[in-house]
């Protein structure tokens, strides 16, 4: 068996970063991979800001007010509008945002000043140098590199290129997937089930899963189980960046898939050394690259995140690696297993990893129960209370 580090050294080699980008404007960028770095042109904040509405304050020759310190109220300062210089012992009503004036040391809180009943003067209390101002460039300053080309976008960066005044940026087409299913026993939802037949639970995982990464669905449908019909599809799917078969790659009769590719191109078949997910098939159509994942479901869900995301990420400049958190085991695994298991596990009250009951790879209710995948190595034994590494699902954004 090969590990899982011998197939993705194969198969990230053959990942064609994509050619084509797009220009979209900020607001349609949410979850699209960068085809640019992204470098501040300025400094956030642009100039020393107001933290909070108060007063903005000249302490003079002091470091610090007293509690019978008086200021000159000389002006008003709203966000937005520039204030005129302060002299020693003058203030300037100020709220939050505005501009420090010249002269200004220190920002009070409006609840730690009094004001005069004619507004000449304010005393404030407990006040010292450098309180409330925000200072230009303290969230980021001109110069800095805040994302690199392959960076996938969230929310919270749209904000911060917002906050760089980019309306546009430059991010990578989205990868278009032919996905295939194949199988006489496969009915689609909605379809009456016939003696042996089962719903094609698969076809709308992967494209779920990938739509959620931001990738075009080529669905070359449902393909009857004969030669013909399945070349026809992988044709088809020729026009893609990458096609997804689940199933159809084993030694069977009635499968066709391998002996499809093998005409339309190349085929390496493997045994992976991991658990769920062992069968894994590699090759093209033509110049089309080839991902054959096993058939039961949660097999494909676990290749995918193991093998076909890392794949689209390097279509995409995207060379990051799964992050793993750490939890302490709540379970014992006394035989060891022969493969690298992807347990599914959900996180208890005390912080404690459990295990689901069933863990075949045909159980998808396993994955809608689960918060991630305990890793367990190959031969390893756990006991309750051992560090296992996690793979939490949230991470990868597939919701």
């Amino acid at each position: 068996m090969k590990t899982l580090q011998q197939a993705l050294d194969i198969i990230l080699a053959a990942a064609q970063p994509l050619a084509n980008t797009q220009r979209l404007n900020i607001s349609q960028a949410l979850g699209h991979y960068l085809a640019e770095d992204v470098v501040s042109p300025l400094d956030v904040p642009p100039q020393d800001n107001s933290a909070m509405d108060g007063y903005a304050i000249n302490l003079g020759d002091s470091s610090a007010t007293s509690g019978t310190t008086q200021f000159e109220v000389t002006q008003t300062i709203n966000a937005g509008h520039i204030g005129q210089p302060l002299l020693p012992n003058q203030a300037a009503r100020i709220f939050t945002g505005a501009e420090i004036p010249a002269g200004a040391n220190c920002v009070a809180m409006q609840e730690n000043c009094t004001r005069s009943d004619d507004g000449q003067w304010v005393t404030a209390h407990s006040t010292a140098l450098g309180d409330n101002i925000r200072r230009r460039g303290q969230d980021i300053t001109v110069g800095n590199e805040l994302f690199n080309q392959g960076h996938r976008l969230t929310a919270v960066d749209i904000g911060l290129l917002a906050s760089l005044g980019r309306a546009n940026i430059t991010v990578y087409r989205p990868p278009k997937i032919a996905i295939l299913s194949t199988g006489d026993e496969l009915k689609e939802p909605g379809q009456a089930l016939g003696p042996g037949q089962i719903y094609n639970s698969n076809r709308y995982l992967l494209t779920a899963a990938l739509q959620a990464l931001q990738c075009e669905v080529v669905d070359l449908g449902q393909v009857e189980d004969t030669l013909a019909a399945t070349q026809t599809a992988l044709i088809r799917g020729q026009e893609a960046d990458l096609i997804v078969s689940t199933g159809g790659v084993s030694v069977g009769e009635a499968d066709f898939v391998k002996t499809a590719v093998e005409r339309l191109g190349e085929l390496n078949s493997w045994k992976i050394a991991i658990k769920p997910g062992k069968p894994l098939a590699f090759g093209r159509i033509g110049d089309t690259p080839f991902l054959g994942l096993p058939g039961n479901p949660v097999a494909v869900f676990v290749t995918f995140l193991l093998v076909v995301k890392p794949f689209l990420n390097a279509l995409r400049g995207n060379n990051s690696t799964h992050p793993l958190r750490v939890f302490s085991s709540g379970f014992d695994i006394k035989r060891p297993s022969d493969r690298r298991q992807y347990m599914r596990i959900k996180i208890d009250q005390t912080g404690l990893i459990q295990r689901f009951g069933n863990q075949s790879s045909g159980v998808l209710s396993s994955l809608a129960w689960a918060e991630g995948l305990a890793i367990v190595e190959t031969g390893q034994t756990v006991n309750k209370g051992d560090a296992l590494p996690v793979i939490l699902l949230n991470d990868h954004q597939f919701s």
